[in-house]
């Protein structure tokens, strides 16, 4: 995509890794541009005006200057921190697993500003609100539905009649809900409760300043992660990095609480 000589825009930092002997490369989902590649020459450097402004999860306005074979970063002004996010090392990794999820879903210079908005909502909703699994279950319903991959929850994705208020299967070849007549159309499809499938109609269809009050008890939230990750690894065809440590720190938590 042609671009002018600089050009700015609104952004998230993605990844970061070192680059030469001061540089940093970064990765950035951008408001105006979809997801590129920078390189931020001497960030690395203690006295660099733009080490505070690219740390992973920061939100910043960049102006970029056009390279060669990627843009420079040339100057960087703080829209928003999240400091919270690196602070934390359970938020940094929901944080990184909610960035992780849409460096896959997404492809270079591909723009898609309400992915964008999602991202930094929800960067903002796990600096402030206590139910981190309620944030990650919202947002991954949510960018699926953006990128494609909406889940059917209403209707049986094998026959179309309407899901009635009772257990049913998930499919993830078919992308959603088999009623237990069509459960066979799919041998892989996993059962789910009609409470979990209530649950995730609900984050689908309402709007995060509605659904941010729920509570639910934590075998809901073990159900809806275990059908949202067996989605997400169909599509995906991987599993995820921030996923595999997440679940490393639950294992280790549980170890401590357990009596000797």
């Amino acid at each position: 995509m042609a671009r002018e000589r600089t050009f700015r825009s609104e952004a998230i930092v993605l990844r970061r890794t070192d680059f030469g002997e001061a540089d940093r490369l970064l990765t950035l989902y951008t408001r105006d541009f979809g997801k590129i590649k920078a390189i931020a020459k001497g960030a690395r450097k203690p006295q660099s005006r733009k080490t505070g402004h690219v740390e992973q999860f920061m939100r910043s306005n960049f102006l970029f200057a056009s390279g060669r074979d990627i843009a420079i970063l040339t100057q960087a002004e703080m829209v928003e921190p999240y400091s919270a996010l690196r602070d934390d090392l359970v938020l940094t990794t929901y944080a990184a697993y909610l960035v992780e999820l849409l460096h896959r879903f997404t492809v270079e210079e591909d723009k898609h500003s309400g992915i964008y908005q999602l991202l930094a909502d929800a960067l903002g909703w796990l600096t402030n609100h206590d139910d981190v699994l309620l944030v990650a279950r919202f947002y991954e319903l949510r960018l699926l539905g953006l990128a494609g991959f909406r889940p059917q929850l209403f209707h049986c994705v094998a026959c179309g009649e309407a899901i009635e208020e009772q257990d049913q299967f998930f499919s993830g070849e078919l992308g959603g809900v088999l009623c237990p007549e069509c459960k066979d159309e799919d041998r892989r499809a996993m059962a789910v409760t009609a409470v979990a499938i209530k649950v995730l109609r609900y984050l689908q269809t309402r709007p995060w300043d509605t659904v941010h009050a729920l509570r639910l008890k934590r075998t809901v939230h073990t159900e809806l992660e275990n059908v949202m990750h067996f989605y997400i690894t169909y599509v995906l065809e991987r599993d995820l990095k921030s996923v595999e440590f997440l679940h490393r720190l639950r294992r280790e938590a549980a170890l401590l609480l357990s009596p000797e």
